[in-house]
């Protein structure tokens, strides 16, 4: 008997690491192969956007603008946050208090043991980093969002 309840544990244990968290089950618009996608972005954009990664603080030379303008998706140049809505957060990441409605998609990802609010491309489902309920008026969040998952696009 204790051996059924022992291998029963592990059956339920080994069933529960498959990769269905970290695939996407959306369809995007903008859909390209791996080899598509490493051809198309620099190593680290796709590390960022198609494996999740996070970029080193304060690395991104995004922090610095200070002009009018848009940030777009890295991956599929998708306008996803408005220069007006840029803050200094101090944490080391372009932060944003709100985004381009319709153009941002969420889920969820516990990697950190916790559960966070992941932000993505909703054109290309690029990662693009995380929402935190600790931003500035007047929307209380904070869009802390990885310089190399966006380009900026100066104002004319």
């Amino acid at each position: 008997m204790r051996k059924l309840v022992i291998l029963s544990l592990l059956v339920s244990l080994t069933a529960c690491k498959g990769t269905a968290q970290k695939e996407k089950k959306e369809s995007f618009e903008v859909n390209k192969t791996e080899a598509e996608w490493k051809a198309s972005l620099t190593s680290e954009q796709f590390y960022i956007l198609r494996e999740e990664g996070t970029e080193r603080p304060f690395s991104s030379e995004l922090l610095n603008i200070k002009k009018e303008g848009t940030y777009v998706c890295a991956a599929c140049e998708t306008p996803v946050f408005k220069s007006n809505t840029k803050f200094d957060s101090g944490t080391g990441w372009p932060s944003f208090y709100d985004y381009i409605e319709g153009n941002v998609a969420f889920s969820t990802d516990q990697k950190l043991g916790y559960t966070r609010n992941e932000e993505h491309c909703a054109t290309c489902g690029g990662h693009l980093g995380h929402v935190f309920d600790d931003g500035p008026k007047p929307t209380g969040k904070r869009h802390c969002i990885n310089g190399d998952a966006l380009k900026f696009v100066p104002a004319n």
